[in-house]
């Protein structure tokens, strides 16, 4: 394929997040097949991590944190900056752009409108609100100029049909298997269940929290993010561990009997569960849909927000230990972020056919 790939990332890399996170890998990998790779997100450029794995990072438009699908979502609402940032790329009908989450404002609205090359764009959220329906309404028209439509998930599939009219092919959401199995695994004492994710009312951390009280003290629960003010411990051994890297996520999960995810709802896809499946961990999660499309089966679901149950679900988790872990990381190695990567670049070079043959019409 010749010309360049932009991705476009409506959330600020510097902070933690699903789309960022998928935003990056996928760069990084078609980046590694030899591909020319520019990643556009809003805020600044702070590093040169990026460059080293052979992606052009561009940031524009001052963060903005607004409150979207019971999270707090940092887009930048700079319009002209980002009109300009995409002039000064000079982008021709060789290149692909490749669009994640084209509703979200506003980093991909000048793209939209003007259509300078082939598009593909991905469609990650699960759930309708007011404020996504109205968006929906108002980009239909521009939204029509998107060559190729991908969803995450069943769930974001409805979403983005819902809000848009736009029918996408689902794929999925890819793990970076080699960094989970070169990973050495934390220190750990006895048997230990994981929390990762931001502390918001959405991902269930106080859920789990209560339901540390019912587990025996010899179960310690590792937490993402910090202690709550006027936290009391109690039942098994709660270890805060604010904000963690990549890496130390790997060597989490690597060490975790149990990854436990009782988010509340708002999950289109829930990757990181397919992630502690990788890494040989039993899954608990709350039986909602992104998270039971993901899982496939292949873990423990319970009611969301019901703390009583996903104690019993954590405590069935320690006690069958390993007998779920073949048949787990079997199903989770087909979620890798080659095989995402090897979807992408067919769906990118079925862009530039189109945009092609809509050009020359």
């Amino acid at each position: 394929m010749t010309g360049r790939v932009v991705m476009v990332c409506p959330y600020d890399l510097a902070v933690p997040g699903g789309v960022q996170n998928q935003a990056v890998a996928l760069a990084v990998e078609v980046a590694h097949r030899g591909h020319r790779v520019v990643l556009v997100s809003p805020g600044e450029v702070v590093e040169d991590e990026l460059a080293q794995e052979g992606v052009m990072q561009v940031g524009t438009g001052t963060v903005r944190s607004v409150a979207s699908n019971g999270s707090s979502a940092p887009i930048t609402l700079s319009y002209r900056t980002v009109a300009r940032r995409f002039r000064e790329l000079g982008l021709s009908p060789k290149d692909v752009v490749h669009i994640h989450e084209p509703i979200a404002p506003v980093i991909s609205w000048p793209l939209l409108r003007e259509n300078p090359c082939g598009v593909v764009a991905t469609f990650h959220r699960s759930g309708v609100d007011t404020a996504y329906r109205l968006a929906g309404m108002v980009l239909r028209r521009r939204l029509g100029n998107i060559d190729v439509a991908r969803s995450v998930s069943e769930a974001a599939r409805t979403t983005a049909l819902r809000a848009t009219g736009i029918e996408s092919t689902v794929l999925f959401n890819g793990v970076d298997l080699a960094s989970l199995a070169r990973a050495t695994p934390s220190p750990s004492l006895g048997p230990t269940v994981l929390f990762i994710g931001r502390d918001e009312v959405r991902k269930g951390r106080s859920v789990l929290l209560e339901a540390a009280k019912a587990l025996p003290e010899t179960v310690t629960l590792w937490i993402t993010g910090d202690e709550p003010d006027g936290y009391r411990a109690s039942g098994a051994r709660v270890e805060f561990l604010g904000r963690i890297s990549d890496a130390e996520k790997a060597q989490r999960l690597r060490a975790a009997d149990v990854l436990c995810a009782p988010s509340l709802g708002g999950e289109s896809f829930g990757i990181v569960l397919v992630e502690g499946l990788a890494a040989s961990c039993t899954v608990v999660a709350s039986d909602i849909d992104g998270y039971t499309q993901a899982l496939g089966g292949h873990g423990i679901l319970v009611e969301p927000g019901n703390a009583s149950a996903l104690s019993v679900g954590i405590t069935t988790a320690l006690s069958e230990g390993a007998s779920r872990h073949a048949d787990g990381l079997a199903y989770a190695s087909r979620w890798s972020i080659a095989a995402l990567a090897d979807a992408y670049l067919e769906a990118y070079e079925l862009a530039r056919s189109k945009f092609s043959a809509r050009s020359n019409a």
